[in-house]
């Protein structure tokens, strides 16, 4: 048996271990993780550079737009001031001197608002530097203008602005405006091109990322259905293990059943060969005996008259012989099970355990079709019960209950006594495993239910026509 145990375990063990390639030693190789972490680590480090790069590169087309946007400002304004100066000198009228005076107030501070643009760019300072008097000296001209006109001296004014003095001034102030233009949109041109740039190269990084974190999923899927199919074959065996066991404890069960009930049928065989031999050969010795005290007692009392008393003692305990003969008889197989049936040897021996005193018996008794060893298995089934209500229930009451359900026999010992728990070990509990044994040898089923201070309940269902054994 265990043995065979043994070797039934064997075949789950490979089954297990083999689990151990998921959970266990990564299938990968030692070197699989710190080149993971180099290629995340340089991945991080892409993408930062790849960040800075592209702030770098938005602040200097910041800057580029916010300088141009100056420059083109500044344009504005001075030919606000020359439109403003050659209307007040056209018509007279002093709302043209408006947009003058607004451009006077500007030029400064956008010639100051470029200085601190370019004050890291050498080359465009020196422009400016070129640009700041070539504007002061337009601007001097134009109020040079307005005050003649001012003084009413409208003639020189106009001569005065046809000369090539504010035209010379004006190209010159382009010139420089174009040279600062052209340079920034050299550093556009630039900035965008580092934009792309780091745009490409996040691409790739993100590509080539994707592509690994695709390969390690694939691995990982890979290994996983691996460990899966692994999961299964383990599982797979174990439920087969699990069944074998199982099977073997039913075919173990089976035979200990069997083997059970052969023990009760011979147990049962030896009591009616017992019974028999009480029966035949002590009844007929007691028999014998009574005979011959009543041939010896009228010579006995005769010639002795004094031992009548002895005579009369002599054949009451002949016959309580007897009738210890005949009780020890029904006790190891009742003769009323045979000759009356089932209901009336289990009311037999009912009278009998109500002439003992105790507890009040209240019985439901059904005449039924049994067979023999059926019968014999709810008399003793009874017979147990009330011997385990003497001896340990201390009950008032007990029913008994004998009746047929369907294609069922029901037969029931209840009574009101302390209880006991079943699943603790009592003084009963052989008896109960025997009751047990005994019913499903002849097919049925046993139930037992009590408690500490409620009571004991015992009940079987049996075939109603149970088959004899063979």
């Amino acid at each position: 048996m265990r043995l065979g145990y043994r070797a039934r375990f064997r075949p789950a063990l490979p089954a297990a271990d083999a689990m151990k390639g998921f959970f266990g030693k990564p299938r990968i190789g030692a070197f699989a993780l710190p080149f993971l972490l180099a290629v995340a680590a340089l991945m991080l480090g892409i993408n930062e550079a790849s960040y800075w790069g592209s702030r770098e590169a938005l602040v200097s087309l910041n800057a580029v737009v916010t300088s141009r946007q100056v420059v083109l400002r500044l344009l504005g304004v001075l030919v606000d001031a020359e439109t403003g100066q050659r209307g007040y000198l056209l018509t007279g009228r002093a709302t043209y001197l408006e947009p003058y005076r607004n451009a006077l107030e500007a030029v400064k501070g956008l010639q100051d608002q470029l200085q601190a643009l370019y004050r890291n760019e050498p080359g465009l300072r020196a422009e400016l530097d070129k640009l700041r008097p070539l504007i002061e000296q337009r601007l001097s001209v134009m109020a040079e203008t307005i005050m003649l006109e001012d003084t009413g001296q409208h003639e020189h004014a106009l001569q005065l602005v046809l000369t090539d003095a504010g035209q010379a001034h004006m190209n010159g102030i382009r010139a420089i405006a174009e040279t600062i233009l052209n340079s920034e949109a050299g550093r556009d041109k630039q900035a965008y091109g580092s934009v792309l740039s780091t745009l490409q190269v996040a691409r790739i990084g993100v590509a080539a990322m994707t592509l690994l974190s695709l390969l390690v999923v694939a691995l990982y899927l890979r290994q996983a259905l691996r460990a899966q199919a692994q999961q299964r074959s383990a599982k797979l065996a174990i439920e087969a293990e699990r069944n074998s066991l199982e099977a073997e404890v039913l075919e173990r069960t089976r035979q200990l059943t069997e083997l059970a009930r052969h023990l009760q049928t011979a147990r049962e065989d030896e009591r009616g060969r017992l019974s028999r031999e009480l029966h035949d050969e002590l009844g007929a010795l007691l028999t014998a005996a009574k005979l011959d005290v009543a041939r010896i007692r009228a010579r006995v009392l005769s010639a002795a008259p004094d031992s009548a008393d002895r005579l009369a003692h002599l054949s009451e305990t002949l016959n309580s012989g007897i009738a210890l003969k005949r009780r020890i008889i029904e006790d190891l197989r009742p003769s009323a099970l045979s000759s009356l049936g089932l209901a009336a040897a289990l009311e037999t021996l009912l009278d009998d355990f109500r002439g003992r005193g105790g507890a009040q018996i209240r019985s439901s008794l059904e005449t039924l079709s049994l067979s023999p060893a059926a019968e014999l298995t709810v008399y003793r089934l009874v017979q147990e019960s009330l011997t385990n209500i003497a001896k340990y229930a201390k009950a008032r009451h007990v029913d008994v209950a004998l009746r047929s359900a369907g294609d069922k026999v029901m037969v029931s010992v209840t009574d009101d006594g302390i209880g006991f728990d079943p699943q603790s070990t009592s003084s009963g509990a052989h008896g109960l495993l025997g009751m047990r044994y005994r019913v499903e040898g002849e097919g049925g089923s046993l139930i037992l239910r009590s408690a500490p201070g409620q009571g004991t309940r015992v009940e079987a269902v049996l075939p109603l026509h149970a088959a004899a054994p063979a």
